[in-house]
């Protein structure tokens, strides 16, 4: 899934799509119409959004609402805070290195 998740979100038009279902659900057309994009481009995006099960549409009456799933984000997240756990030890370990050789420089004056 974490694949997935990464391939439909590299997208910027698909990324902004999440951004505006984080908020609330919406419909395709109110979708569509946050976007300077035909309704078959947005269709488009959504469908790649729902293959990555990042977005769920559900039928309400001739209605098509779109409403942001979490767990691939989740996932997504979970993954990304190993290598954050990563670069704060490492900029830490640096940032050690780096006093240290201030200190050796300073003594040397």
């Amino acid at each position: 899934m974490l694949d997935s998740t990464l391939s439909a979100l590299s997208d910027p038009t698909r990324r902004a799509i999440i951004a505006l279902l984080a908020n609330e659900e919406l419909s395709v057309g109110e979708v569509v119409d946050q976007f300077s994009l035909t309704q078959s481009a947005i269709t488009r995006h959504l469908d790649v959004l729902e293959r990555a099960q990042l977005v769920q549409r559900r039928r309400e009456g001739q209605r098509r609402i779109c409403s942001l799933q979490c767990e691939p984000l989740a996932e997504l997240h979970e993954w990304l805070d190993n290598y954050k756990e990563f670069w704060q030890g490492s900029l830490s370990r640096l940032e050690k290195t780096l006093s240290k050789k201030r200190k050796e420089q300073g003594n040397k004056r």
